[in-house]
Formats: structure tokens, C-alpha cells, sequence
């Protein structure tokens, strides 16, 4: 009688993947260089996964405490978009928590709002989709600013957006309007920061955090929570000794995938391009296809009615 291995461990590491994929393409792993170049492609081929629509593996919730009179709000800066959003009310106890539904509008809704200024629960979100890179400046602080200060004077405020978020030493700030040289309604402490004083000649840098915008603006009736789950990236591939962050019923579009990546530069790799094309298309989609939400789909219509005056 045959004994099985007993172990469901086989997790590659990213030298043995790069290993398989050139083998694939009919090569070999040799430098330092190879699998430098293998790593820059294995990024590539995850950023491509990302625009090819949900991985489920890749699915993180989270929430954020709203503040009243603050209408903007940073998700985290791996954030490719978000799936689901609710709006969490609490009064006082974990017994009447309610979650309510909250509409995604585009900025063309938004910016056709009346008054942006509202203050009630929040019925809408606009997600603002932003690389999250940072761009240094040549502004810097004109007046030393205290941890509680919500008005902050700075050097210039040439080329800064109307509203948005700044990154202050260590400290990320989001404004909400400009006067002069002037930010004013700054809050604090943003993106899992912590406010804190500066002096006088600190740096100030732009930061395009992915973000939410609720509407109407949070009031003070009580507490409301933005309830959200997202599409986080895929983490990179690492140095060498790391495993992918991908699950093990990826592994054969992940390696297909490389080894077809890998044969569009390795010399000769074109006399194997199209059969490594159609296997990385095959095994993509066997995957693609496996990898999704497995309960019943429920619609659920939204009647909206019209009145018309006589």
C-alpha cells in the first residue's frame, strides 16, 4: 500500500520559481543580473493581475472613524479601489450597531454637489483612486506649529491643490481650503500618524493618497464609521528568499505567466513566445476562473420615483 507524503507544504521560493520559469523559456538562471530582471517582471506581471479584475486573496476590510466637519479621509496607500462600503452608526453601545448603505458617485457627481459643506449621515463616497507617491517641494513651514493647530502657515502655497494631504516631517496632514499662504481645517495626525509639533523651515511634501470623500460632511449626532472592504496590491516579489504572495492555485499562471514575460528578452525566447503565451492565457484563466466569490448573487433593485407637477 502506497503512503502519501502527509504535507500540503510546497510553497516555492521566488529563486525557485525564476528557476522553473527559465527553464520554461529554455534557458538557465546564471547571474545576479537574471534574476534581478526576472524580479522587475514578476512586479510587472502582478501590476497586470490588478487591472484584470479582483484577486480574491487580495481582499482586505478595514474602517475609519469619521470626524465631524471633515470630509476627506486617506485609505491605505496599497489600495487599488475599493468593493464594499457601508456606514457604521454606534450610540453608545456594541448592541444597536446598524450598517448603512452608502452610494459611490463619480467626481463629476460630486462636483455638481450645492453645498459640499452639509453635515448630516453620509449617504455617498467619492473614491479618489491616486498613486500614492510623494512630491517633494520647495515649500517648508513659515511659523512653528503646535500638535493641535489646525491652521498652518507656510512658506508658499504655490502649486498646491485647493485641498488635499501634506506630509510634514513625519506627520501627514489634510487640508481643506487655502487662504494666502495659509492652510486652514487641517486635520491631524492622518494616515496612521501622529500630530505633532514642527519648526520653523520643516519640508513640506505633496502627498496623492488614494482617499475617500463622504457627502454629506460627518455632524455631531453621533459616531459614524466608514466600513469599507478593498482591493490591496499584490506585494512584491521580494529579494530572492521569499515566497510569493500569491496562492498555491496561482502558482501555474504565476510561472507560466514569467516564463512567457521572460522569453519576450532572453535571445531565441521568441522561438517558444507563442506557445508560452497560450499556456500563461490558459492557466490565467483556469485560475481566474476558480478564484471567485462562491455564494448566490443577489439583486437588489433600487426603485427611485419621479414626480410631475400639473
Amino acid at each position: 500500500m502506497s503512503i502519501t507524503s502527509g504535507s500540503t507544504a510546497f510553497n516555492p521560493d521566488l529563486t525557485e520559481i525564476v528557476e522553473e520559469a527559465f527553464e520554461r523559456v529554455g534557458s538557465e538562471l546564471r547571474t545576479g543580473y537574471d534574476l534581478r530582471t526576472a524580479r522587475r517582471s514578476l512586479n510587472i506581471l502582478f501590476a497586470d493581475w490588478a487591472n484584470r479584475g479582483i484577486n480574491m486573496w487580495t481582499m482586505d476590510q478595514g474602517t475609519i472613524t469619521l470626524v465631524q466637519g471633515q470630509s476627506t479621509y486617506a485609505l491605505p496607500s496599497d489600495t487599488v479601489d475599493l468593493l464594499e462600503h457601508v456606514i457604521r452608526t454606534q450610540a453608545n453601545s456594541t448592541s444597536n450597531q446598524a450598517d448603512l448603505t452608502i452610494t459611490r458617485i463619480s467626481v463629476s457627481t460630486y462636483a455638481t454637489l450645492p453645498n459640499k459643506l452639509q453635515q448630516s449621515r453620509p449617504i455617498q463616497v467619492w473614491v479618489q483612486r491616486q498613486d500614492a507617491q510623494n512630491s517633494p517641494t520647495t515649500i517648508t513651514v513659515a511659523s512653528a506649529v503646535s500638535a493641535t493647530d489646525t491652521t498652518i502657515t507656510l512658506s508658499s502655497t504655490v502649486g498646491l491643490s485647493a485641498s488635499g494631504f501634506l506630509l510634514i516631517d513625519t506627520e501627514t496632514v489634510f487640508y481643506q481650503y487655502i487662504s494666502d499662504n495659509t492652510i486652514n481645517t487641517v486635520a491631524r495626525g492622518q494616515n496612521n500618524t501622529t500630530a505633532a509639533s514642527h519648526s520653523v523651515g520643516a519640508a513640506v511634501i505633496v502627498q496623492r493618497l488614494p482617499a475617500v470623500t463622504v457627502w454629506p460632511i460627518p455632524d455631531g449626532g453621533q459616531t459614524y464609521t466608514f466600513a469599507y472592504w478593498r482591493l490591496r496590491r499584490n506585494q512584491d516579489a521580494g529579494s530572492g528568499v521569499n515566497v510569493a504572495d500569491v496562492p498555491f492555485r496561482f502558482y501555474p499562471a504565476m510561472i507560466a505567466g514569467l516564463a512567457y514575460y521572460l522569453a519576450l528578452k532572453v535571445p531565441d525566447g521568441t522561438n517558444r513566445l507563442q506557445v508560452l503565451k497560450a499556456q500563461y492565457d490558459e492557466t490565467w484563466q483556469l485560475a481566474a476562473d476558480e478564484d471567485r466569490e462562491k455564494a448566490a448573487v443577489r439583486f437588489v433593485p433600487r426603485q427611485q420615483f419621479i414626480g410631475r407637477s400639473y
